[in-house]
């Protein structure tokens, strides 16, 4: 297990959600979605025996969705990178005890490219568009990780949970006003772990970037959804040995960190979380991409997820 402090005081806390709500969100608008990782070549692979016996915890459902059957618990998790520019990738929020959870690819909150251990400035915005904050924005205050992804960078466990302090919106200039807890505001998925493989999922995230022939399907500004079942994959070259695949034509920058979901409901807009984006594939060398590679979500998930559950955090403003 690894935990990582993230602004960790309400002082810090509030000196981040400044940098992205100052001047109308003039960072949130200027970032670009992140390219570590975004494509490899994954290999699919017979399906296995069932793993260990499967969990579940039960969804938060959420508000009515302004995007009809798109779940509210979607959004952009944004952060500045090592390369010193605000960049993105997507988020989602899951039930908690203490209602504040994000959940997003490891590589999206863990500095795999500096000398860092956190990517800095990380906040989640659910339903982002355009520069809005619709739900408010959210700081995180700390990052929960499998030892072996936090030491070892191993794709196997490409995963994180963040704990989020309540939402805060800009009601003038330099004036932070609390907007409540995550969960509260947004509901959150459940999550779900030690599933047999050919399930079927919804993914989504915001996919951008192109095809590897350069047709560029989607833009990154809208949550997209894909449906597909899952196998088992891997992909040698991020040390990705036990991976799972799913079918989605989503193309790479900016789906890292899309959640998969099983049995998503359009009528209550939630399901369980059993997959996070952490790459991308042309497993039939057609030049478009058709699959999304996750992590196995098995005990050590639970696990992970069991450390975070309870963590509190509270009002920055």
């Amino acid at each position: 297990m690894a935990t990582t402090h993230l602004a960790f005081t309400v002082a810090t806390a509030q000196q981040v959600a400044a940098f992205w709500l100052a001047d109308g969100g003039a960072n949130l608008k200027n970032a670009t979605p992140y390219a570590v990782q975004p494509a490899v070549r994954a290999i699919r692979l017979p399906s296995g025996a069932q793993r260990g016996k499967p969990g579940y915890v039960e969804p938060a459902p959420g508000p009515a969705s302004p995007n009809g059957k798109l779940p509210t618990t979607s959004g952009k998790v944004f952060f500045v990178a090592a390369d010193g520019q605000p960049h993105w990738c997507t988020g989602t929020a899951v039930q908690s005890a203490s209602r504040n959870l994000v959940a997003t690819a490891g590589h999206c909150l863990y500095d795999t490219e500096g000398n860092s251990i956190a990517l800095d400035k990380w906040v989640f915005v659910p339903g982002y568009s355009e520069g809005t904050t619709p739900w408010g924005l959210y700081v995180g205050k700390e990052a929960f990780a499998d030892y072996d992804f936090d030491v070892y960078e191993d794709s196997d466990r490409d995963y994180t949970l963040v704990t989020v302090y309540n939402g805060v919106v800009s009601s003038s200039p330099g004036v932070l006003t609390d907007s409540g807890r995550l969960v509260d505001n947004i509901g959150g998925q459940g999550l779900t772990y030690n599933q047999p493989m050919n399930a079927s999922v919804d993914v989504f995230g915001y996919p951008a970037g192109p095809n590897p022939d350069g047709t560029q399907p989607y833009a990154g500004q809208t949550l997209e959804r894909s449906h597909g079942k899952t196998f088992n994959a891997m992909a040698p070259a991020i040390k990705g040995e036990d991976l799972v695949g799913t079918d989605s034509p989503f193309t790479n920058e900016g789906s890292l960190g899309s959640s998969w979901l099983l049995n998503y409901g359009n009528g209550n807009r939630s399901g369980y979380l059993n997959g996070i984006t952490i790459s991308v594939s042309d497993i039939d060398r057609d030049n478009r991409y058709d699959t999304s590679l996750s992590p196995y979500f098995d005990d050590q998930f639970y696990d992970v997820y069991s450390a975070a559950k309870d963590r509190l955090t509270g009002p920055i403003a």
